[in-house]
């Protein structure tokens, strides 16, 4: 089996305005490298559709769907934060990339891909129940782990973000939830605030979050020790039976909105542990989503990286 692919340009419809980090050149620029790769066409490709709402509200409260619907017919320029800038067709851009995932999920679940990756925007793991935040509009990795639970009859699901900034809105849904356990890397103090190591889940839920929070300057060698002494044991000790990956690429040295030093080829190296663990514990099954990386010359290269990694190419 292949690695699954999936694309749409309607991805590049969403325009949060002039200047913002969060371009559809993030996209083009990443898809013109892609495509000049002499693997590339050996990726099975996939096609999104639109995430029905009533899977959106799994994860999001009716009235902020429909605020979100709304503040992108009207004309709005930002939705509750600035940082969210938006337009005319974001809602329904945002819809398509809510649904992308799910459809790479079910290709995992049929068994006509190994794994899959979402090149997509707008990015999600910002956005809370009832709140846009961080160039968010919907938690696209939370929707997909509801709908894989519910869909798909999955118990144990693993989630891990290592985006540099910690995704608030994806451990504030499962936080509660023993059933799914979220893992991030992030730099920290920075945006948005959250992801204290003191933070490991409430109630029920304690114990099923794991935050890593790395000072400004962390390399591939501090990250390389963080995975080997905590988050590749905690993964073992929980036993995914599904793995996603919040996949952002922002922690690379030449990214703009951080500052950390992760090389290129480090994104192949988490990669592959990554798919040892799924190996080990879940029949392979992953399936990884598209968050931050603002470079758009270095973008291309670290997932280029990834998706190498996915496909097990050195």
């Amino acid at each position: 089996m292949t690695t699954g692919f999936l694309y749409h340009p309607g991805f590049l419809e969403h325009n949060p305005g002039t200047g913002h980090p969060e371009s559809a050149e993030r996209l083009s620029s990443t898809l013109h490298y892609l495509e000049k790769q002499s693997w590339f066409a050996d990726l099975k490709p996939f096609t999104p559709v639109p995430a029905d709402i009533t899977l959106l509200e799994n994860t999001h409260s009716r009235q902020y769907i429909e605020r979100a619907r709304q503040a992108c017919r009207s004309g709005a320029s930002f939705l509750d934060s600035m940082d969210v800038g938006i337009s005319g067709n974001s809602f329904d851009v945002a819809l398509l990339a809510a649904g992308g995932p799910l459809i790479l999920a079910d290709g995992v679940m049929a068994g006509n891909i190994a794994n899959g990756f979402a090149l997509l925007r707008p990015p999600g793991h910002h956005a809370e129940s009832d709140m846009a935040l961080g160039f968010c509009l919907f938690n696209n990795v939370a929707i997909l782990t509801r709908y894989l639970q519910q869909q798909h009859g999955i118990d144990k699901v693993l989630i891990l973000d290592w985006d540099v900034h910690h995704g608030n809105g994806t451990q504030h849904t499962f936080e509660e939830d023993p059933s799914v356990l979220y893992i991030s890397t992030h730099q920290y103090p920075y945006y948005p605030g959250t992801g204290a190591y003191t933070e490991t889940g409430i109630g029920r839920g304690e114990g099923a979050t794991l935050n890593c929070p790395m000072p400004a300057g962390s390399d591939d060698h501090d990250y390389e020790q963080v995975f080997m002494e905590k988050i590749l044991p905690k993964i073992d000790d929980f036993k995914p039976e599904f793995i996603i990956i919040s996949a952002g690429f922002d922690a690379h040295i030449d990214d703009p909105l951080a500052q950390m030093k992760l090389s290129t080829g480090f994104f192949h190296w988490m990669t592959l542990r990554m798919m040892e663990m799924a190996g080990k514990h879940c029949q392979g099954r992953l399936v990884s989503v598209l968050e931050g990386g603002y470079n758009l010359q270095v973008l291309p290269l670290s997932v280029a990286e990834h998706l190498k990694g996915l496909r097990l190419i050195q």
